[in-house]
């Protein structure tokens, strides 16, 4: 938590700021118009607190902190145009009816479970990112598994499911034993929340199945290029991937055993910032558990479709390691037919 500094000779003490929504480092700060509308007008809040406090240093101090916290979101807000999005498969800012339950998916600062707005990094807005309507899946909880159901997708404002919040009895107080355990049941329901995250993989590579499934975060932002591979700029995975033909580019890999046939092929995308070597090189290791082979580039094509257009590295290597079996089916095999 953040903490003014106090003024030598003041007796009382600032009080405590408490922190932001909770954002992983390194995640980007997705937000919805509206989010970063409210945003704007809780600035415009604390500045006339600042007006009001002047005079008083404790107060000023601690709305100073608050504003600090607020302008740190604000400058890395990135809002999102939902109207890019495909229509038929979930996205931030999407409205979506799963179990009976309508919700909206949307920034950590706008998050509120009890008013049906969900926080993009939670378990259940994970799990429903890139599903379509009729899709099941199940996902862990605290209390066992939940098999979700998406039954409507919408893009425009529809009435959210709002649950009341249990008013507490005033004239209740727990003695302070039941307040110690309150607590510690707090901290191991927090611990249960992050291993439910942990647990929801819809795309997961290294799953008990052991079969390779192509990373597919639609809301992870990749590099665009020109057609000699020079980074021109970035965009969000749902818009390259949506008919806009932008071209980015992604990596092929073929696996050779010591007899020359092809055992396996896989495809990641470049992450935004490296280069193809060494994005492939990171997915080796993490996800084929391969750090002694050097890879070759063997060619390098432009490959257009319906929905994309990339720019494709084709990389080699050799070896007779029992790596994640490759799906089957045409739909994938296509992907590599120009290798």
């Amino acid at each position: 938590m953040s903490r003014g500094f106090i003024k030598e000779g003041d007796q009382e003490e600032i009080p405590m700021v408490p922190p932001r929504a909770y954002l992983p480092k390194g995640m980007p700060n997705y937000v919805t118009r509206e989010g970063l509308e409210a945003l704007n007008i809780e600035r415009e809040s604390l500045e006339n607190e600042r007006v009001a406090s002047s005079g008083n240093y404790i107060m000023s101090n601690f709305v100073d902190a608050k504003m600090k916290l607020l302008i740190d979101r604000i400058n890395s807000a990135v809002e999102v145009d939902m109207t890019k999005a495909n229509k038929e498969t979930v996205s931030f800012g999407a409205y979506v009816k799963y179990n009976g339950r309508t919700v909206r998916i949307v920034g950590v600062d706008e998050a509120d479970f009890s008013k049906g707005l969900l926080s993009f990094i939670s378990p259940v807005a994970k799990a429903l990112v890139g599903k379509k309507v009729g899709d099941r899946f199940e996902i862990k909880i605290p209390k066992g598994t939940e098999t979700v159901e998406v039954q409507g997708i919408w893009y425009e404002a529809v009435p959210l499911t709002v649950q009341e919040e249990k008013q507490p009895n005033p004239s209740f107080r727990p003695e302070r034993s039941v307040v110690e355990k309150s607590h510690k049941t707090k901290i191991i329901e927090t611990i249960q929340s992050d291993k439910v995250e942990m647990d929801v993989r819809p795309s997961l590579q290294n799953d008990t199945t052991d079969i390779f499934t192509p990373e597919e975060n639609i809301m992870e932002f990749l590099p665009v290029v020109n057609e000699r591979g020079i980074i021109v700029g970035r965009a969000l995975y749902m818009e390259l991937h949506n008919g806009h033909k932008i071209l980015h580019p992604v990596i092929h890999l073929h696996v050779i055993n010591n007899k020359g046939e092809v055992a396996y092929k896989y495809w990641w995308h470049v992450a935004f910032g490296d280069t193809p070597e060494k994005t492939l090189k990171r997915k080796m290791s993490e996800v084929l558990g391969i750090s002694s082979v050097k890879p070759k580039l063997k060619k390098q094509y432009i490959r257009e479709t319906k929905t994309e257009k990339e720019l494709v590295y084709v990389f080699t290597i050799i070896s007779d390691e029992n790596l994640l079996k490759t799906p089957e089916g045409k739909d994938y095999f296509d992907i590599f037919a120009k290798d």
